[in-house]
């Protein structure tokens, strides 16, 4: 199973929130509080559900086409 930011942020010892505000670069965190999640976000090999993400920003950046016949070369 896929770590997720409250795992990292049990490991570091911080609110999940602090996890989230490092990831998003927040300039309220102090570098070594950053720095220590940041060493626990590669040790464990956390990276962000883009499914979660686009749930929450209501955006996906997902790029969908109408394509008449599949099979013609012209599409390929």
């Amino acid at each position: 199973m896929n770590p997720t930011i409250r795992d990292v942020a049990e490991l570091a010892g911080v609110h999940p929130s602090t996890v989230s505000r490092v990831i998003n670069d927040d300039s309220r965190i102090s570098e070594k509080t950053k720095n220590k999640v940041l060493l626990i976000i590669k040790k464990l090999g956390y990276t962000p559900n883009a499914i979660a993400r686009g749930l929450k920003t209501k955006r996906t950046y997902t790029l969908g086409m109408l394509i008449p016949d599949i099979t013609n070369p012209f599409f390929a």
